[in-house]
Order: structure tokens, then sequence, then C-alpha cells
């Protein structure tokens, strides 16, 4: 198979100005971390609140399935998980030097609520094969067209996030860019 590695992500991380103390860290010893991307200064952090909770839909432990089945933690065979440590290390690493590309499978309603800093907002389902627009889509995420599929050799390192474990739209991403580069044209 010709791809670079595909990440998928769950993430909780809030973004804004520095803190001066910080109870609630990253990490034993680091209260959070300062990327410069696209030329701003973001802060990455977690919530200081310590009572908060979640509220919304996100909140419910039992919704019908389908569409809320429970999803595995590797969304598909050969394909590395990643959490919040390893998303600030693909910003410090890929982004910053411009070697990656954080998607948000994410439909535009959930991006325009908030997302990752950098990240670009690539709905699932406009990755699917009957997209007549799909093969424009990965053209712009570096792929070229091969004979039977495409070649993500050459594109950029993508890292690709939903709105969490429970949620199937960075799976049904990482699927439809998986099934791209074999698909028969």
């Amino acid at each position: 198979m010709t791809m670079r590695a595909f990440l998928w992500v769950a993430v909780a991380l809030t973004v804004g100005s520095a803190v001066a103390a910080q109870d609630v860290s990253l990490t034993e010893g680091q209260a959070d971390i300062s990327i410069m991307l696209n030329g701003q200064q973001i802060v990455i952090s977690r919530s200081q609140d310590t009572d908060a909770m979640l509220t919304g839909e996100f909140a419910k432990t039992s919704r019908p399935c389908p569409s809320f089945c429970i999803q595995p933690i590797i969304p598909v065979a050969g394909v590395t998980p990643a959490g919040e440590l390893e998303v600030i290390e693909f910003l410090q690493k890929n982004m910053a030097h411009n070697t990656g590309l954080l998607i948000d499978a994410r439909l535009p309603d959930w991006f325009n609520k908030g997302a990752i800093p950098g990240a670009v907002n690539v709905p699932f389902a406009t990755l699917n094969a009957e997209n007549p627009y799909q093969a424009d889509i990965l053209r712009a995420l570096g792929a070229t067209p091969t004979d039977d599929g495409f070649d993500f050799s050459n594109a950029l390192t993508l890292m690709i996030y939903g709105n969490g474990p429970w949620d199937a739209q960075g799976t049904c991403a990482v699927q439809a860019l998986i099934a791209a580069v074999t698909r028969q044209r």
C-alpha cells in the first residue's frame, strides 16, 4: 500500500492564553504547550474548572445504535490511534514544519463550534467515493491518482479526528481514505 500513516485522534484540549497558575496540567510538570502555527502563538491547556461535567447530548451514556455504535479504538488495521500528547507532538513536529495536516472530519457545524488550532475541516462524507469531488479533495491533500487508486506517498502526513472515541466520523474518514488507495479506477 502506498500511503503515509493516517492517525485517528480523540482529544479534549482547550486553546487560550497562558494562565499563571494551573491546577490541571497536561502532564506532570507541564501546565500548557505554546506552539507557533501560521504566525500565530497558540497556547494549549486543559480547562481549570475542576467541577466541569459533560453537558448536552454527549453526556448520555446510552444512545441508539446505529448511528451511535461503539467504535473500535483502532479504526482500521495499521492505523495508529493518538491521544492528547500525540496531537501536541504532531502540532509541534509536523504542523509547525509544514509536513503534516490535521483534519477535523466532523460536520461543519461542529467544526465552527470549536476545533484544534490549525485543523482543516474535511467532513468525513466528502471523502466518500460517491462524492463527485472526492478526487479533487484527495489531490488537495497531496495524493496523486494511479491506475488503481491514489498514491499518498508524497502527501503530507495526516492526522484525523472526530468528536471522540464514540464518534464514527473520524473512522469513516480514515476508511474512505484507505479505500481510495486501492480503489479500482
